[in-house]
């Protein structure tokens, strides 16, 4: 049996991106070794990331594990540093999970398939590098190097716009990216000593103005990557003219590094600010669930019509990192990996769905379920658990961050109502749109225009098979959360015992009942006090 000090994080990162390297000497030429090879690397992968996490991570244990470092450049005190907790963990292994199936779902792919799967495999170890990380500068610059994929993903493999998307998603993005480098130099070198390892840099004794700062510089970075509204707009592009497995990783990881972050950096690293920006993120949390959901549900493309879901349906993260509850952060961080899940799964039926009408708008679809049983089945059970059907995972998920919003003694009660009234809003449109688009594309009389010209066939076992892949854990999840929360539980207490500290009127218990919190006036709510 292999060692615990094995370097298995440093392995699951570097692996795959050193096996990349080797696909312009494969012998090929009509796609398919390349394509069984990245698959197989791929399962390797994530095979290495499911044995490290039964061998060598302790639930209950709420600090780093599997902890590995390494001197880089010692001048600047900059460490290959990597580690694995409560907030990474889970999404490490959706990385793992949802790549993989990626690359299975790329298997149509012929144009230039080297130079495809050569920046799926880049992008897998990047991906993991993002979550891993535990040094400020070595952060920025994995955030930085996996963009590089998936701008080439959208500009070559794209649609007719992909020069377009690819070009406003690199410049909000990458743009975006500076403020994360400018935050962590000032961080680094902020008082006595100069450091880049994130732990150190969150025992610092920042000032609340300093704090503020930083803590805006980060927001603006990671409110693009979630997306936050107004912020959004390179999401829809980027998804309409994204293919099937770039439509996966998008929805699936790559939102989830935005919450990731926040929750990581913004809160963890600056508790006090974030007492002050949390009302703030409330609101957009609940701008982000009512217009995205209403923009989804007047959409007529159908990969823009999804793209809005996925946006409507990250409000709910943003609500419960500011919560200050165990509950709340839990079903943030569980609607994190439940909506990589059910992204996933709906962007691969978009891309399934055009391959075989070869259209995207909705009025040019009808009645294709007569044709396509397997494919409409699928497409029901990933809606059902889209619009958080109870045994889904999305319910779950949902139904914690309301709970422990409206359990949350750091805001006032008509505030809490306003904000739970105004969320459930969204949650009624949900199933407005997701049913309606079943209702367009299924159901009806036949398109005769459509089907004279396409070959309806229905889903093949490839296809059947990620699905199902997906269902497993969404259902599973669904009907016993517990398989996702032990795993991060001990660190979201902790983590919220501090945020519950950075705010004055819960660190003081009340004089009547000391184990009692007060709850903020309606002036703190506009800017909570800092002591």
């Amino acid at each position: 049996m292999l060692t615990a000090d094995f370097p298995w994080l440093t392995t699951s990162i570097l692996f795959p991106i050193a096996a990349s390297l080797l696909i312009p000497f494969l012998p090929d030429k009509d796609g398919k070794t390349v394509r069984w090879y990245a698959l197989v690397i791929g399962l390797i992968d994530f095979v290495i990331l499911v044995y490290a996490f039964y061998t060598g991570y302790d639930t209950s244990n709420p600090d780093l594990q599997l902890v590995e470092s390494y001197n880089w450049i010692p001048q600047l005190d900059l460490k290959w540093s990597v580690g694995a907790d409560g907030l990474s963990m889970p999404l490490i292994l959706l990385t793992g999970f949802i790549t993989t199936l990626a690359i299975l779902a790329a298997w149509p792919v012929t144009l230039k398939p080297r130079l495809f799967y050569f920046l799926m495999l880049a992008m897998y170890g990047g991906q993991i590098a993002v979550f891993a990380v535990q040094d400020m500068l070595l952060f920025f610059l994995v955030w930085e190097l996996e963009l590089i994929p998936v701008y080439l993903l959208l500009a070559i493999w794209g649609g007719k716009k992909r020069q377009y998307a690819a070009t406003k998603f690199i410049l909000y993005t990458a743009g975006s990216s500076l403020f994360i480098l400018v935050a962590a130099l000032a961080m680094a070198f902020y008082g006595d000593t100069v450091t880049f390892d994130m732990g150190a840099l969150a025992l610092k004794n920042y000032t609340i103005t300093f704090q503020l700062w930083m803590y805006a510089a980060f927001l603006v970075a990671y409110a693009v990557k979630l997306p936050i509204i107004p912020l959004h707009t390179w999401l829809p592009d980027a998804h309409g003219e994204a293919t099937a497995p770039v439509h996966m990783l998008l929805a699936g990881i790559l939102l989830k590094m935005g919450g990731y972050a926040l929750v990581r950096m913004n809160a963890g690293m600056l508790p006090d600010a974030h007492a002050v920006f949390a009302p703030a993120l409330v609101i957009l949390g609940v701008v982000n669930i009512i217009y995205a959901g209403l923009t989804s549900f007047a959409q007529r493309n159908l990969k823009r019509k999804i793209a809005y879901s996925s946006i409507s349906h990250m409000g709910f993260v943003t609500i419960g990192i500011a919560s200050f509850t165990d509950l709340g952060l839990s079903g943030a961080l569980l609607q994190m990996v439940s909506h990589g899940l059910i992204g996933a799964s709906l962007f691969f039926l978009v891309g399934a769905t055009y391959d075989r009408t070869h259209t995207l708008m909705l009025d040019e679809m009808g009645g294709v379920g007569q044709k396509m049983k397997k494919i409409f089945a699928m497409w029901t059970v990933c809606s059902m658990a889209s619009l958080a059907l109870p045994g889904m995972s999305g319910f779950v998920a949902e139904l914690m961050v309301f709970v422990g919003f409206a359990q949350s003694d750091a805001y006032s009660p008509v505030f809490k109502v306003i904000v739970i009234l105004l969320a459930a809003v969204g949650v009624i449109l949900t199933p407005i749109y997701l049913l309606s688009n079943l209702r367009e594309i299924f159901y009806g009389p036949e398109n005769k225009e459509l089907t004279s010209h396409e070959v309806l066939v229905d889903a093949e076992p490839r296809e059947i098979f990620i699905i199902g892949s997906l269902l497993i854990p969404i259902i599973g999840i669904g009907l016993y959360p517990k398989l996702l929360t032990q795993i991060y539980d001990a660190k979201a207490i902790v983590l919220t015992e501090r945020l519950r500290n950075s705010l004055p009127s819960l660190a003081q218990p009340a004089p009547a009942r000391p184990v009692a919190m007060q709850p903020l006036n309606a002036e703190a709510l506009k800017a909570p006090s800092i002591q």
